[in-house]
């Protein structure tokens, strides 16, 4: 009888916000960043601070740190730039506009209902108080009390905390159980209690990797999908019939790829005290000209999507066993690039199934399956699995944040003889790395460039920013541009370039996260003629995508397997 194999498991968790600020105004347009800080990012260091032998990879996009430090500066000031903490810190509700009473009303049932209302009928009633004045909000202006805003305020911030934050706080427990009549004094033990967590951040990420429990990577700062700046006809690789944008490609794509990348090198560099070894180029987006970038900047390894790994292969989704389980290298022209392809069937469980299992059933259910990739590997390999996904977004949809199913997942895990929780960095200076003698260019979702190019709307917003970027072109080569003009229009540029924007427009997501993100795409395209002292074209003032009024998910999500 042989003896049962080991299995190597890198646990990727990508974190990342796009650039939610006016920069015309240095406002927030939405809060995500830190709301997912203060939940999420918070969490998630915590499993790896209080698990003996766990590992794992953390990615983080340069731009969601940059939020994340103006967070920090707004809470160290006392200069809120976002209107919420604005409210929360406020000492009198009383003198509430009736666009502040619908800011507030607005937002702050934004969260799963599920999960972060229904379990808490305080928080239930006040939004049941928000419902009967729905189709009369300047009648609800008149009837809402200062206290019901200062107590929705309270509970809006109090469901997104993390619940290791609960845990380990006796004052929220407090809270819930009291559950209304929240006072100034309550608002502001709060809104400290965020500062800090939000301050604390970034040191406990670099603690963790001093130590050696996790490696650290990043990616292009601003997020920008590599292939496509580089060259839209990529996207035919895997989607031979995609109708592209109607501009033959980004103006000067490589040398903005390169803008980003050294921004991205410099960003890690001062915050996490050492160089990155890793990218995770922006939605696993890989082609043979973005490894070569991401190889001639000095980076050791990438990743990307299972389906991109089987295109390049040229095999089928059937024999997923025979190549998905072992890490590769790519040689490009300015050197070798270790590269790692995602298991998407593994991903897409804890994403989109495990939310509806019991915590350790479902831990369990992820260590059979392990055990079974390692019971199906040829004699004498070692198999090495890639959980890649988004490290904030699913947690909403489990109970408790899934502090349940986490802990039990990193205990197992940490703990189980024949599993070693490892990381790209590691596996890259030390196994063995098969060739991958072609890539066929492609993104972590279905091995296509689709979510982001070749629909109507998309193809508008390309078509957009390359013509900002003609005249930001025009306008620096004339000469017509002062220091102060060229910062500020770079660095809105590098804004407008990011992947985020091209995601949502279509009709298959929430019409509610389309509008927001298509109004502030074309108030940052708008920034940047202004900046640039050029006119602000008709069409910016039109909405590219109206969105649906139903989805399987927040959006924010996709399931590939």
């Amino acid at each position: 009888m042989s003896e049962p194999k080991q299995l190597n498991l890198v646990l990727c968790w990508h974190m990342h916000q796009p650039d939610y600020r006016d920069h015309g105004s240095g406002e927030f347009a939405l809060p995500w960043t830190y709301l997912h800080a203060i939940k999420d990012y918070t969490d998630m260091a915590w499993y790896l601070e209080n698990t003996d032998g766990a590992r794992a990879v953390f990615n983080f996009v340069p731009i969601l740190l940059d939020q994340i430090d103006d967070y920090v500066d707004q809470f160290a000031t006392k200069k809120f730039r976002d209107s919420l903490l604005r409210f929360l810190a406020a000492p009198d509700l009383s003198d509430l506009s009736a666009d502040d009473k619908s800011k507030i009303l607005e937002s702050c049932f934004r969260c799963n209902q599920a999960t972060m209302i229904d379990p808490y009928p305080a928080y239930r009633r006040l939004q049941l108080a928000a419902e009967h004045f729905a189709d009369d909000a300047e009648m609800g202006s008149h009837y809402l009390s200062p206290q019901y805003f200062a107590d929705l305020l309270m509970w809006y911030h109090l469901t997104w905390l993390g619940e290791t934050v609960r845990r380990e706080d006796l004052r929220i427990a407090q809270w819930l159980t009291r559950g209304a009549q929240f006072s100034f004094a309550d608002r502001r033990a709060l809104l400290e209690l965020i500062g800090n967590l939000i301050a604390g951040l970034i040191p406990r990420y670099r603690a963790l990797q001093t130590s050696g429990r996790i490696e650290i990577s990043t990616t292009p700062h601003y997020h920008p999908i590599a292939p496509l700046l580089l060259d839209f006809a990529s996207a035919r690789d895997s989607w031979p019939e995609v109708k592209l944008p109607a501009r033959e490609n980004y103006s000067g794509g490589a040398t903005r790829l390169r803008t980003h990348i050294e921004s991205a090198r410099a960003s890690h560099r001062a915050r996490f005290g050492a160089d990155a070894q890793g990218i995770w180029p922006a939605e696993g987006a890989l082609s043979y000209s973005a490894a070569e970038a991401f190889a001639q900047a000095g980076f050791s390894w990438t990743a990307s999507g299972e389906a991109v790994l089987r295109n390049s292969l040229g095999a089928t989704a059937d024999a997923r066993e025979k190549f998905l389980y072992r890490p590769y290298r790519i040689n490009t022209g300015e050197g070798a690039i270790a590269a790692f392809f995602r298991d998407d069937r593994l991903s897409d469980k804890i994403g989109f199934e495990y939310a509806k299992w019991l915590g350790r059933d479902a831990a369990l259910d992820f260590i059979g399956e392990l055990a079974a990739i390692a019971h199906g590997a040829p004699d004498g390999t070692t198999p090495q699995v890639n959980i890649i996904m988004d490290g904030e977004n699913a947690w909403e949809y489990y109970p408790y944040n899934g502090f349940y199913f986490l802990s039990e997942f990193y205990s197992l895990l940490a703990s189980h003889p024949r599993i070693r929780m490892t990381t790209f960095g590691d596996v890259a200076r030390y196994a063995p790395l098969a060739d991958l003698t072609q890539i066929c260019a492609g993104s972590w979702v279905y091995g296509t460039f689709s979510t982001w190019i070749g629909d109507p709307a998309k193809n508008r917003a390309w078509e957009m920013l390359c013509d900002v970027k003609r005249g930001y072109d025009h306008q620096l080569a004339k000469g017509h541009l002062s220091d102060g003009q060229r910062d500020a229009a770079a660095k809105q540029l590098a804004s407008c370039e990011a992947s985020d924007w091209f995601w949502w427009p279509g009709d298959y997501n929430l019409s509610d996260s389309v509008q927001s993100f298509d109004r502030l795409y074309r108030l940052n395209l708008a920034n940047l003629y202004r900046l640039i002292d050029l006119p602000v074209p008709e069409d910016l003032h039109r909405p590219l995508s109206a969105g649906t009024s139903h989805a399987q998910t927040s959006g924010a999500m996709r399931r590939v397997s």
